[in-house]
């Protein structure tokens, strides 16, 4: 079970990722009931990668990163960098949630383009991340 949690991790986030591209097209396309769909869905999994991810970590800990060399200072180059915006996109993505409820939508537009390059960041390089950890 502990070996299958990472790759169900990281298809979480793929999934999330998936979503928030297709409601970034959608609202191109003004298709507000898609858009709507994909960023609901795109914030449920991505809520749904983190508790599964903390409670992996609290269960299992962490697995250490074993490459070296170039390879190594781009693991964690990259994991400190995925790791603050992270953090720093939360309250972009929280903002333009409430505004989007509030239908408050010059608002919401302020922080979805604040958020949406920060959040596909982490998705992307959460990918990396994983497959430099687990397959490289």
């Amino acid at each position: 079970m502990p070996d299958m949690l990472p790759l169900a991790n990281t298809l979480l986030i793929v999934i999330s990722g998936i979503a928030l591209v297709t409601g970034r097209i959608a609202i191109a396309r003004r298709n507000v009931a898609i858009h709507r769909a994909s960023m609901l869905t795109a914030t449920v999994f991505a809520v749904l990668f983190l508790v599964v991810y903390v409670v992996r970590w609290a269960m299992f800990g962490s697995t250490p990163y074993t490459g070296q060399g170039a390879a190594r200072t781009i693991y964690f180059g990259l994991l400190i960098i995925h790791s603050i915006a992270a953090v720093v996109v939360i309250p972009f993505v929280l903002g333009a949630l409430k505004y989007a409820r509030r239908e408050a939508f010059d608002e919401h537009r302020k922080r979805a383009r604040i958020a949406f390059p920060i959040w596909l960041f982490v998705a992307v390089s959460g990918w990396v991340i994983y497959w430099m950890l687990y397959h490289a």
